[in-house]
Parts: C-alpha cells; structure tokens; sequence
C-alpha cells in the first residue's frame, strides 16, 4: 500500500470514527489530505482503537519519518566535554530519549495542527502515545505536579522513550520558585 492510499484509509477511519465528521469532505491534494489527517489525530480523544488502524497509521508513520530524515549520535558534533546541542525537529532523533513540554493533563494538545512540541510528538508518535498517557494519569487519579516527569515508549518515533515534564507557565517576572519548579522538571 503506497502513503496516500494509507493516508485516505487513516483519515476515512477517523471521520467515521465521529459521526460530528462523517460530512468532511477529503481534499484531493496531497496538502490537504496530510493537514486534515493531522487534525483528526490531534482531536481524537484517547482510546483504545482498531489493530487494522495500527498497522496502516504505524507503517504511514514510519514511511513519514524515514521521509524527514532520522538523526543519529554520530550525525551531531560534540564539544571537548561530550556535550552535543541539537538544533531542529527533535521528532528526527534517534536516541534513547526526547523530552517532552507536556501540560498536566500529560494527553497533548488538542488543537488541530498546533505546531507547539507536544502536538508535534503526539502526533508523530501515533494515537497509541495519547492512549498510554491517558492510562497513566487514570491510575494516578489526579494531574500532573508542576515539575514532575512520566516516562512511555515513543511508539512510531525513532527514539525509545518519552520524558513527559510539566513546567511552569510564567507570567511576568520569573520568581524563584519558577526557576525551582524548572529544575525540578530536569530533575525528574
């Protein structure tokens, strides 16, 4: 199956998944058809869905990734001190683990196609990621400390692992108890 015809079949899924959507019409350009996908990913909530859906998002995730380029250790320089700073689309990275701005709520962000991180890892991830952040904070039985970390795997990402920390939201002039609050973030 080539990506557009995966792309059609993820996206006819998500619209009669929602009867509120059964009356989108799909755009013909390629464009369209990936912003509209994208869309239906981030406002679908989370949930446990159809392994024929898993299989087809996985390998068009996948594809799409392999497409953008998969970063690797060797692919950054290091400094005398084997510090690398990486500058770019951290969804690119092939390492251990990425970190991700979350909000308490650890699910993403629910607005379509917002380009902020945490819709940007979600939504490369694959709607499993959103599924085991949901189950998480299930079984925690309340929102996420400002300062705290979870960890899950990256599903369709080219890293292993997810770091989910929650860091304050500042308005105005930054106290010390927001510097505290960012370091408990690198901290967790």
């Amino acid at each position: 199956m080539k990506q557009a015809e995966r792309r059609e079949k993820l996206i006819r899924y998500l619209l009669d998944e929602n009867p509120e959507y059964r009356d989108v019409e799909i755009p013909q350009e390629e464009t369209g058809q990936r912003r509209l996908l994208r869309g239906l990913m981030n406002v679908r909530m989370p949930g446990a869905i159809d392994e024929n859906f898993l299989r087809v998002q996985d390998e068009y995730l996948q594809e799409e990734a392999a497409a953008k380029g998969i970063v690797t250790i060797d692919d950054m320089a290091f400094n005398d001190e084997g510090l690398a700073v990486w500058k770019g689309d951290i969804t690119r990275l092939r390492v251990d683990a990425i970190v991700n701005a979350a909000n308490s709520g650890m699910t993403g962000c629910y607005v379509p196609n917002h380009t902020c991180i945490d819709n940007c890892i979600h939504t490369f991830a694959g709607v499993q990621l959103r599924y085991e952040c949901s189950r998480i904070m299930e079984e925690q039985g309340y929102e996420e400390s400002t300062g705290q970390a979870k960890i899950t795997s990256a599903y369709n990402l080219p890293c292993r692992y997810v770091l989910h920390t929650v860091g304050p939201i500042v308005s105005g002039r930054v106290t010390a108890e927001d510097e505290d609050l960012l370091v408990s973030c690198y901290r967790s």
